[in-house]
């Protein structure tokens, strides 16, 4: 048995995948539903496990994938190919050897398939059943060992074998229940992807389809619909929808472009929509051709329209949200929707590289971006950068001497990592108000960071260079000092950002990664984002305390006792482990959760949450959902858990209807940097975060974390939830 689980691993979740991603889902209650659904006709749903199971088989024995074959990718087109050959012909010796080998030519099919349309980053969808079913169907004409099924002609009949004279009353009630003709159509079609013909199959896939996903549910009846009235408008004929019941054509598309490969949206809707007319062109005209050779089109029309619709996107140069691909898939319209909505409001600017502030210590913006002086036309985005007192003063004295100014030889800083590109160290200084307009730039650095990237800063201070021409720097490393040469009446930084390697290159319109805004004795945390004008900022000055606290390293273990208050105290054991593709997370093998995270070295993020979400990791994963790396006393740090992170099922499920299209739901974080007890050492520091939901701007859910550090780190965190306080401390590393 040991060594059937190592050759075929995860072979039973293999086969239950095979049939919901049909519907591009692993729902494990959704995949019972269809699967009862094809055992209807008893010997179809035979016929669809055989095939999946042996396609699984073979593909685990060849070698393939174990992770694609586990999600059901080498299945799911067999599974089609045994249904529909398992409806169509008598079950028999014969027929079950032909299934195996139809099977096995599926498997190979789809691997092909899978490598010609994958070269485009394209799915394979259901091309290798139709193709797999095609060639089946025309051999067996000339096996005169397969007879034609007689089964589905007298339904009634068959749900008596099914469920009795009480399944056969169902049925009739069912029938005569005045169903109007879209509605009925609309569950027909949908059994008929299994190829189930009646209202049974069609209402279970459909309550199925709800469990799985409202997105996908309400997607299948704009799909169907739109279809039914695109027909009617145009007077079309409306029984071709109901041949073979091909209308399924219809929702797989819409599913598919609607919800699943692009993100959920108003566009993705109106795109549906759209494309309806172009399914029903190709659905009636391969008609023709086909009933020609007396085969059915089945899905053909859903692969046509969405390939070419997805290869299509690949070719935008802008509107690129309009509709946007799925980055990463997560086999839930819902997860996908809120999971991309909540990256993008928390790092949808991160694809930008990452620039710091050139100097360290707290500077004034003296003329920002679309200056007044000379920040303007192709050289507007830029930054002028100066040291004032608290009365905004820049110099001492009467200010007639370049070093009465409290910019003038201050170190300046590289921005990033980079390569020094270019430098000018020859100008030589102004005196206080004249300008060197032969030199407009003075002298100058420029380092180059990526392809068509580029920083430069000017107006250095002449023999005060410290690197060369050719040098590598480091993110912070000292490159020279702050001057008075070119174009530049005081000492001040000319700092720019560039697509060119030249001095006096057009400038581009960049943010900054990180920074901190002072206001009046307050702190701002701003990131992402353009300084302006007579801001005092400053790079993000990092607390070795904090710094210890959330720095995690992978292999780093900790002990935690827990106290709930109420309950007796416990202990947990907390890991911190890296995946196969570098991401990071902290394991708690109690609870068996992960807690998956970043940190950019300025700030510690949490990404993602999986696992017990009652677990005291859970919890922490909610109250350090972001902590800056310094401590200014009174800093408010604020972000947005996704909708989803506080489960009320109701809610839940009615924001899924809603979700494309607005959210009345929303789940807030905030931090407060409340009090540092040792500011010689830099440690003892006490921090406040507040997690809430809200409904329609009113808060429904509450938790405060306070967390604790010392010399050593994190030391302890308090959790405040419905009236209950759970004290957790962590007594050792190890």
């Amino acid at each position: 048995m040991q060594k059937l689980r190592s050759v075929f691993p995860s072979f039973l979740s293999s086969v239950v995948n095979s049939y919901t991603q049909i519907f591009f889902s692993n729902n494990r209650i959704f995949a019972l539903i269809l699967i009862v659904v094809t055992f209807f006709d008893v010997w179809a749903g035979l016929s669809g496990i055989i095939a999946v199971m042996v396609s699984n088989i073979l593909a685990y024995l060849i070698g393939f994938n174990r992770a694609n074959i586990k999600k059901g990718y080498y299945g799911f087109n067999s599974l089609l190919v045994g249904l529909g050959l398992g409806v169509y012909y008598q079950p028999g010796l014969q027929f079950f050897i032909i299934l195996v080998f139809a099977s096995l030519l599926t498997l190979l099919i789809t691997l092909m398939v899978e490598g010609v349309v994958g070269k485009y980053g394209l799915p394979f969808l259901s091309l290798s059943f139709l193709l797999g079913t095609w060639g089946v169907s025309l051999a067996a004409r000339q096996f005169t060992a397969l007879h034609i099924s007689e089964r589905g002609i007298f339904m009634t009949n068959e749900m008596f074998l099914i469920g009795g004279q009480h399944m056969v009353n169902s049925y009739n009630w069912l029938t005569n229940l005045g169903i109007p003709d879209p509605v009925r159509l609309y569950f027909t079609s949908l059994g008929a992807i299994f190829f189930q013909y009646h209202l049974f199959a069609g209402i279970l896939v459909a309550i199925g389809l709800l469990i799985y996903s409202r997105i996908a549910f309400i997607l299948s009846l704009l799909g169907f619909f739109s279809a039914y009235a695109y027909y009617s408008f145009i007077g079309a004929n409306i029984h071709e929808l109901s041949y073979s019941y091909i209308g399924f054509n219809f929702i797989l598309t819409s599913i598919a472009i609607g919800g699943f490969f692009i993100i959920p949206s108003r566009w993705s809707f109106l795109w549906v929509i759209l494309l309806t007319p172009l399914i029903s062109i190709i659905l009636t005209s391969t008609q023709v051709i086909f009933s020609m050779f007396q085969l059915s089109v089945y899905s053909l029309p859903f692969n046509v329209i969405v390939l070419l619709f997805l290869y299509s996107l690949k070719f935008r140069e802008r509107f690129f949200d309009k509709p946007e691909l799925v980055s990463y898939q997560q086999y839930s319209p819902e997860i996908n929707l809120y999971s991309h909505l909540n990256y993008r409001a928390r790092f949808g600017k991160a694809i930008y590289f990452p620039f710091i502030l050139p100097f360290w210590g707290d500077w004034k913006v003296s003329q920002g971006h679309k200056g007044k002086l000379t920040h303007q036309g192709d050289w507007k985005h830029a930054w002028d950068f100066e040291v004032a007192d608290e009365k905004g003063q820049t110099y001492t004295g009467n200010g007639n001497a370049r070093e009465d100014y409290l910019g003038y030889n201050k170190p300046v800083i590289a921005a990033a990592d980079g390569y020094v590109e270019e430098i000018v160290d020859d100008v030589e200084e102004n005196e206080i108000g004249k300008m060197d307009l032969e030199h407009n730039w003075g002298n100058t650095i420029i380092i180059r960071h990526a392809d068509h990237l580029y920083s430069k800063l000017s107006h250095l201070k002449k023999g005060s260079f410290r690197v060369a021409k050719g040098d590598t720097v480091k993110k912070g490393h000292v490159l020279a000092s702050c001057g008075n040469s070119g174009r530049s009446p005081v000492p001040h930084i000319h700092f720019q950002l560039q697509a060119t390697p030249y001095i006096g290159s057009k400038t581009l319109d960049y943010p900054l990664s990180h920074y901190m805004r002072h206001n009046d004795g307050t702190f701002e945390l701003r990131s992402w984002e353009i300084p302006s004008k007579c801001e005092l900022v400053s790079n993000v000055s990092r607390n070795h305390s904090l710094e210890k606290a959330f720095h995690f390293i992978p292999g780093q273990k900790f002990l935690l006792v827990v106290n709930p208050g109420d309950k007796n105290e416990y202990s947990l054991d907390w890991e911190v482990e890296i995946s196969p593709v570098n991401t990071s997370c902290i394991y708690c093998s109690a609870s068996n959760s992960r807690a998956w995270f970043s940190n950019d070295g300025d700030i510690h993020y949490f990404t993602h949450f999986d696992g017990d979400r009652s677990s005291v990791l859970f919890r922490f994963y909610l109250g350090a959902y972001k902590v800056m790396m310094g401590f200014y006393p009174g800093l408010l740090v604020t972000d947005v858990y996704p909708v989803y992170t506080f489960s009320n099922r109701l809610i839940n499920l009615l924001q899924d209807f809603a979700a494309p299209f607005f959210l009345f739901s929303r789940s807030e974080f905030s931090l407060h940097y409340l009090h540092m007890e040792d500011e010689l050492m830099q440690t003892g520091i006490r921090l406040r975060s507040v997690s809430s939901a809200s409904i329609a701007g009113r808060e429904v859910k509450r938790m405060e974390c306070e967390m604790f550090t010392g010399p050593h780190g994190l030391e302890s965190f308090v959790i405040k939830e419905d009236g209950t306080t759970t004290e957790v401390k962590l007594v050792a590393e190890r």
